[in-house]
């Protein structure tokens, strides 16, 4: 089974067309059998496996030119065109990607092209997703935006009401750790996880805007971070801690090694936000540019296909985090995230005024940062004395 659902992730990625460009047919099964499977060292047991899964998969293709049956799903269909589209207009990658998501959920829902391209249908599905499922308002959002762009970019309607009021949800409190805490979480990770995240609970950065730093990004002079493309595709400064300088400036004697490596082998250049490959293609290849924390290994870009030095992997650090909370016995719920939260609180419990903290977190509206408020100590009447704690013991 593990093998056939490999063998549709490689030849079904996109509709009628594998990753590698090919149509669903023996010749693309052909490059398959020799990229993914005799690519690696793998027993006997295994090839027998996968070569099953091969022929399966061909007599899967035949069943269905006989009947007349087509090989790519609606919901495939409009999933690519979502992507492709999304591309097109600059979206970002998660963007495009959460956007296909939704849009396929709601093709498969509706059955048929028809009904898919009725906003009346498609007005009736989300109705269903606000009032039969607890999903939050942002996912709400999230679902009700990707139909739009259905509709407006994919299909060309020029106005779009799909008319779905959505249902707010309550807003929940911070997870905040304690400062005692934070610092038993950084001493109990792993050595090459623990200035990524000394950084974030010192800068007050997102996971995203952590992995993605360059090193033009960080100015250790000024003691400052740009962090840019952030959340909304803003750029920012926020802090840099004085004590990190000097681990910053240790961490990237072997990161230019990494990057003396990689230009050594004639690797292509790393990854370029928005247009700036096509206006600087030379820049992917400047150690201006190179990743702050680079990934140990080459791998596949997911959106141009190219094998190049990415970053560090936010899934592998939010994990590593999660190892160290455990470790530590940290008695709350640990994400990357919290580290930004508890950078927010402490500061405001340190006096700092909360328009200050607002501009360091790159928050557009001042609400969001006042729910910080809930969680500080001596803020909002939360650093009140307990009755309990006056009373007389006796």
């Amino acid at each position: 089974m593990k093998s056939r659902v490999l063998l549709f992730c490689y030849l079904g990625l996109k509709p009628g067309v594998c990753r590698e460009g090919c149509k669903p047919c023996l010749e693309s099964a052909r490059q398959f059998w020799k990229q993914e499977v005799i690519s690696k060292e793998r027993k006997q047991w295994q090839l027998e496996q996968w070569a099953e899964a091969v022929r399966w998969y061909m007599r899967w293709l035949e069943i269905c030119a006989m009947e007349g049956r087509p090989t790519v799903s609606l919901a495939e269909k409009v999933r690519d065109a979502v992507e492709r589209i999304g591309g097109r207009r600059g979206l970002a990658l998660r963007t495009r990607q959460g956007y296909g998501s939704w849009a396929a959920r709601f093709a498969a829902w509706a059955g048929s092209r028809e009904r898919a391209l009725d906003p009346g249908c498609a007005r009736d599905w989300l109705g269903r997703l606000v009032s039969e499922t607890r999903v939050s308002f942002a996912t709400q959002k999230q679902a009700l935006n990707a139909l739009v762009f259905l509709y407006r970019d994919v299909c060309g309607l020029e106005e779009v009401d799909l008319g779905v009021k959505l249902r707010k949800t309550s807003r929940r409190i911070p997870v905040v750790l304690d400062m005692k805490d934070v610092m038993k979480l950084i001493e109990k990770l792993e050595p090459v996880y623990r200035l990524p995240a000394q950084l974030q609970y010192g800068a007050g950065l997102r996971v995203s805007e952590l992995v993605n730093l360059r090193i033009k990004d960080v100015d250790t002079q000024r003691r400052q971070i740009e962090v840019r493309g952030g959340k909304g595709d803003k750029d920012r400064v926020t802090v840099l801690p004085s004590q990190l300088v000097g681990s910053i400036q240790k961490h990237k004697e072997p990161a230019r090694q990494l990057y003396e490596e990689d230009r050594r082998n004639a690797s292509p250049g790393v990854e370029l936000p928005g247009a700036l490959a096509r206006k600087m293609p030379k820049a992917g290849k400047r150690w201006a540019w190179f990743w702050l924390f680079p990934a140990k290994d080459l791998s596949k870009d997911p959106a141009s296909g190219i094998v190049r030095r990415h970053h560090l992997h936010p899934a592998v650090y939010s994990r590593a985090l999660q190892r160290a909370a455990l470790a530590a016995d940290i008695e709350k719920r640990v994400t990357s995230h919290v580290l930004r939260h508890s950078f927010a609180t402490h500061l405001l419990e340190g006096g700092c005024d909360i328009r200050t903290i607002q501009e360091l977190l790159g928050h557009g509206d001042v609400k969001t940062t006042e729910i910080y408020t809930h969680v500080a100590k001596g803020a909002n009447g939360c650093g009140v004395t307990s009755p309990f704690d006056i009373l007389s013991p006796g």
